[in-house]
């Protein structure tokens, strides 16, 4: 058990190495060979560009000594940015994202100086651990604990009012939030300009129809069931083969552009290569010659395996992304059941076109519920395999109850500082060492439960991590730890008092999570501004990997907020905070101190460093409500079973209408504000669709919304090496292709341009397709592709 002592000890390990991390990041952040990794976000946006020093030296280190004098100038930089301000920068996501912290602070802030006020002196003034048997393990903080209370006190009746206290003032502090964020999603959504995905819906479980294609059926159904609104749809082919294929060319494509790069700036010198294995043995040949012939081989490839897929019936998915001609009839059928048969024609609004996962969409129906039902026992088993490595955490943070059973480990463990430092630091470090790989395996699994949407995903991926938080983390922590601390009590003691050690010990725990949270919440938050890892890794890529600047700008690219491992970590925090307020509330200034600081450090980030890959609007506010009312419930029924076993028969029963209360709050702002979250007002769309009417009465929908979700195997130019021309009629469903050779092809000057051997390319604004062509000479595709309107594939 840890003592004062002991958390002293990592108090000053943790707060050590947070401020080694900030100093180290205040230095690394103004060097100029760092800038990309501290500030992508402005290189993505293209408003900042890399650092131009005047010799070699300044290329590399700032030698202004005025910028090592202002090193911390980039906290109060981190608030400047206001709320509307930074919507627009870094969307409503983020933004909601740095509520939660905010709402931490709000809550927390005023129940810690309650709990500490009033709660500390009536737990410090009972008294009753002193009289305790010597076996039970025991340390000075839990003297301010509900534990230090003597059974059957009056004074229990201080802990229920209390409880009932920060009952309604978390409610009142959530309901408040909860409109909050509810009016900003409505705001932003209503404040967009026009977007694809307002106007399209995602049909899933097309059935067969006998005699018809599945373009066929899926247009008979929706002109006659939805014949105002409905203007056409895009098949889903699975195409996941052909992907690897324009992967495989995109590294072909990288390597020629390096070599011709490379023979640009030393052009008396050809640049060539081994053919054996990583190029150190093997033939030698030219390298731009090599590569430009690999490249054209596999165009001709990609060429018959997009011909094979678009030919092919079975190659078209019972899928498909169907277009309206307005958002209120788009409403309508994504919300709305479309057959008499509940299983078929599943509608739901489409995701944005960046946001979709097209390996998905390729899953038969049928096989999602088996995934899903072996993804949810892959889970449990993965839950409690973990409680062998939490239950090895626990004994190192209890080793006195460890000394008792095996005192053959005395000699080694009772040397002060190793014990200060096994039972204040390293329980917390080991735990946050097994949670590591954990999101990474969590995300694969919601990959392989066919959700095909990278929001969904990452949703889904969070509340896999949650429940094993909760169970593993907090409850598993709880029990191995009960169970190692007062083994020798359990042993030794009548089966008469085995409630009351346990009462007892639960809130005991409070100090190995006081460790945890220094551990995870001080020093690596500290570490997420450093950013070591993205800064090693995107040097060795400029080292080893890098050859043009589309490598340049992959490797700095930083990727989004991990939000499947940050809001669960998040609302784990608040279990805590919740659940400890009672019992234990010396653990709340340390979480007040987490909840300030990864504010601070997050907005820091959220503007200059990570950019989101998806637009939600928020969507998963309703889950972060659901847990912190979870975590309520959980601190009821923990203080319930406490107070039993502490005898306390007058005072116990007060606390049942407490969850009673929690779930009919709980379900009033399910019914008040969820639908916003899941639903587009009919009334919004109608009100949206007459002002873009009478502003833009010529607009033509049809074609905005002509290849807003067009499939990779039409969608991908940077990998196109033949001139193909692909149109889609949306009412007749069919597909035309194109597809020639590079080399073979005789009538390649007429299908591109009258002129050979250099052609041109262009996009047709009206019709809203590309018409690209191919440059003979030097065998590179010339593009152009328009982000806004149809995202990034890949």
């Amino acid at each position: 058990m840890a003592t004062l002592e002991d958390i002293g000890v990592s108090a000053f390990i943790n707060i050590l190495s947070a401020f080694a991390f900030l100093l180290a990041f205040a230095l690394l952040r103004i060097q100029p060979i760092n800038d990309r990794v501290y500030f992508p976000k402005w290189y993505i946006k293209g408003t900042r560009t890399s650092p131009r020093g005047g010799n070699f030296v300044t290329k590399w280190v700032n030698l202004n000594i005025m910028n090592y004098l202002t090193f911390l100038n980039w906290m109060p930089a981190a608030l400047k940015m206001s709320q509307s301000e930074l919507i627009d920068h870094a969307g409503l996501d983020s933004a909601v994202f740095l509520r939660i912290y905010l709402l931490g602070l709000k809550v927390f802030l005023p129940m810690t100086f309650a709990a500490l006020l009033i709660l500390i002196p009536v737990n410090v003034s009972g008294g009753s651990l002193f009289f305790l048997r010597k076996e039970l393990v025991m340390s000075n903080i839990d003297k301010l604990s509900i534990s230090n209370v003597p059974p059957k006190s009056i004074r229990f009746f201080v802990h229920i009012s209390m409880e009932y206290l920060f009952t309604f003032w978390i409610c009142y502090m959530l309901y408040k939030e909860y409109d909050i964020v509810a009016s900003m999603r409505l705001r932003f959504l209503a404040s967009q300009s026009r977007r694809v995905d307002q106007f399209s819906v995602l049909v899933r479980n097309v059935p067969h129809v006998s005699g018809r294609s599945v373009s066929e059926t899926v247009d008979h159904f929706f002109q006659t069931n939805h014949p105002d609104h409905y203007i056409g749809h895009q098949a889903v082919y699975n195409a996941n083969k052909f992907a690897k294929l324009v992967r495989k060319r995109d590294r072909l494509q990288n390597w020629l552009d390096y070599n011709q790069l490379k023979f640009e700036r030393h052009p008396d010198k050809r640049p060539t290569s081994k053919l054996g294995f990583l190029g150190l043995w093997g033939k030698r040949v030219d390298s731009i010659e090599y590569y430009k012939q690999q490249i054209k081989e596999l165009d001709k490839r990609m060429a018959l395996e997009r011909q094979k897929i678009i030919k092919d019936s079975k190659s078209i998915m019972h899928v498909a992304f169907l277009s309206f001609n307005s958002r209120w009839g788009a409403a309508v059928c994504a919300q709305t059941q479309q057959s008499k048969n509940p299983t078929l024609w599943l509608t739901n609004w489409a995701p944005e076109p960046r946001d979709v996962y097209w390996r998905n969409l390729s899953i038969p129906f049928f096989s999602l519920s088996i995934r899903r039902l072996i993804i949810s026992l892959s889970v449990f088993a993965l839950v409690f395999f973990y409680m062998i490595p939490i239950a090895f955490v626990q004994s190192l943070a209890n080793l006195d109850g460890l000394e008792k059973v095996a005192p053959f480990l005395r000699p080694v463990i009772e040397l002060k500082f190793i014990k200060s430092f096994l039972q204040g630091f390293l329980p917390g470090l080991a735990l946050k060492v097994f949670l590591y790989i954990l999101p990474t395996v969590l995300m694969i699994m919601s990959r392989i439960e066919g959700h095909v949407a990278f929001s969904v995903l990452e949703r889904r991926a969070a509340a896999k991590y949650y429940y094993f938080m909760l169970v593993n983390v907090f409850l598993g922590s709880i029990v191995t730890g009960t169970a190692f601390e007062q083994l020798h009590a359990f042993l030794h003691q009548s089966p008469a008092q085995i409630p009351r050690t346990i009462g007892v010990s639960i809130p005991m725990k409070a100090t190995f999570f006081v460790t945890y949270i220094m551990v995870d919440g001080w020093a690596g938050i500290a570490s997420e501004i450093l950013r070591l890892k993205p800064l090693v890794i995107y040097h060795l890529k400029n080292m080893f990997i890098v050859k043009t600047e589309r490598d340049r700008k992959k490797a700095m690219n930083p990727g989004s907020v991990d939000f499947p491992e940050t809001i669960p970590s998040l609302q784990l925090y608040f279990l805590l905070g919740i659940v400890y307020a009672v019992v234990t509330p010396i653990l709340l200034p340390f979480i007040i101190v987490f909840f300030a600081f990864a504010f601070f450090v997050y907005r820091h980030q959220i503007i200059n460093v990570y950019n989101q890959r998806y637009e939600s609007a928020a969507a998963f506010w309703p889950h972060v409500h659901s847990r912190i009312i979870a975590s309520l419930l959980i601190s009821h029924l923990l203080l319930l079973g406490l107070l039993s076993t502490k005898k306390a028969a007058n005072s116990t029963p007060l606390l049942i209408p407490l969850p009673i209360l929690t779930l009919a709050f709980h379900k009033y702002c399910k019914n008040r504000f969820e639908p916003a979250f899941r639903k587009y007002p009919l009334e919004e769309a109608m009100a949206k669709d007459i002002a873009e009417r009478n502003a833009e009465p010529n607009f033509n929908i049809k074609a905005y919304l002509a290849d807003a979700y067009l499939h990779p195997i039409f969608g991908s130019f940077e990998e196109e090496a033949e001139p193909v021309q692909v149109r889609i009629d949306k009412n007749q469903a069919s597909h035309v292709a194109a597809a020639a050779a590079v080399a073979d092809s005789p009538s390649l000057s007429e299908v591109s341009s009258p002129s050979p051997p250099h052609y041109v390319h262009n996009y047709d604004v009206e019709s809203q397709h590309y018409i690209y062509n191919y440059d003979v000479e030097s065998q590179n595709n010339v593009y152009h592709y328009n982000v806004e309107s149809h995202g990034n594939w890949y």
